[in-house]
């Protein structure tokens, strides 16, 4: 449990504290359905949620004030506020994953005929630099297309979550006034990630995209992680049995919806548990680990990626970004 008290009034008894309310932002989905709905309690304290829509509004709030106890937080982006001595330090549970092959879009008549086109070129990128979606898409050019990312000028519409971050030299702002759509659609950007335009000259770079993605897995072990938990580090060092606790409600939780993905009694599966379920048949595994063995190559990718790209600039170990009672556990 995470604390006990002795009783002032009666000293020869002692009793439990209230058990601690912990403010709480993750996304409802299938994996943490659980612990939304009550149906899976966690040990030792309660999660008082908060709903935050769009979700990418918590991270900046927690990364600019701690303004939660635990928070989902996009994987860079948390990995860019540690560099910078944020307060926080995340668990080992990865809510979300995806693949990130169909998330450049390209101006067809741009003569973008192949990835290596795009050097040379102005590409945009949604909101900040130090997007996961943006490291993974530029992560696969490079590594999955021999992309030299350093020949693209990156154009952002946003800015970053960490105030204190400064982007490499080819990374630029958005001129004020424009919007990255209307300049994906007119050719003035060649290209541009995680935007969503309908134009008749925008495509995705990538043919089938969702089969690439499942290709790289099958061939590579590719499957980019998104989205892990962080807790703020007062309350990590004041209740030592938190972070295993936490990861192990999050984890019993992930367990029951694994289950029932296996048994395909899904009610209305959505197009993330569609990708769920290729994995797990792709894979034969949980499609879903958490925990940092199950997922050390993933997360090595992720970091050597961090630093290529100058979202950090010195080496970091897995274990360097995780709770210390957590760094055995998996699940």
């Amino acid at each position: 449990m995470l604390a006990v008290t002795q009783s002032t009034s009666h000293p020869e008894q002692s009793t439990l504290m209230a058990e601690p309310k912990l403010k709480t932002v993750t996304r409802t989905q299938g994996n943490n359905q659980a612990l939304k709905d009550g149906s899976v309690k966690p040990r030792g304290f309660t999660f008082d949620f908060e709903e935050v829509n769009p979700l990418i509004d918590a991270f900046r709030r927690m990364v600019r004030g701690l303004e939660f106890d635990v928070c989902e937080m996009a994987l860079t982006t948390y990995i860019c506020a540690r560099a910078h001595g944020k307060r926080m330090t995340a668990l080992p549970i990865f809510l979300v994953r995806a693949f990130h092959h169909g998330a450049v879009l390209v101006n067809a008549k741009a003569g973008i005929r192949n990835p290596k086109d795009l050097e040379g070129k102005k590409i945009g990128v949604n909101r900040g630099y130090t997007v996961t979606t943006g490291l993974w898409a530029r992560s696969i050019l490079q590594h999955q297309y021999g992309v030299d990312l350093k020949k693209i000028t990156w154009v952002l519409s946003g800015d970053e979550h960490v105030a204190e971050y400064r982007p490499p030299p080819n990374v630029v702002p958005i001129e004020k006034g424009k919007k990255m759509a209307d300049m994906l659609a007119s050719g003035e950007l060649a290209a541009a990630i995680g935007v969503e335009v309908e134009h008749p000259d925008v495509k995705p770079l990538i043919a089938d995209a969702r089969e690439a993605g499942f290709d790289a897995l099958r061939r590579l072990g590719h499957y980019p992680i998104n989205h892990t938990v962080v807790v703020k580090d007062d309350l990590l060092a004041a209740h030592p049995d938190l972070a295993p606790d936490i990861f192990n409600a999050f984890a019993e939780a992930k367990s029951l919806y694994v289950e029932r993905l296996k048994a395909g009694k899904i009610e209305k599966p959505t197009p993330v548990d569609e990708v769920h379920r290729r994995v797990l048949e792709i894979t034969g595994k949980d499609p879903l680990p958490y925990g940092i063995a199950p997922n050390r190559k993933t997360l090595e990718e992720v970091i050597q990626s961090a630093l290529e790209q100058g979202i950090i600039t010195r080496p970091v170990g897995v274990e360097e970004l995780f709770a210390r009672g957590t760094l055995s556990l998996s699940a």
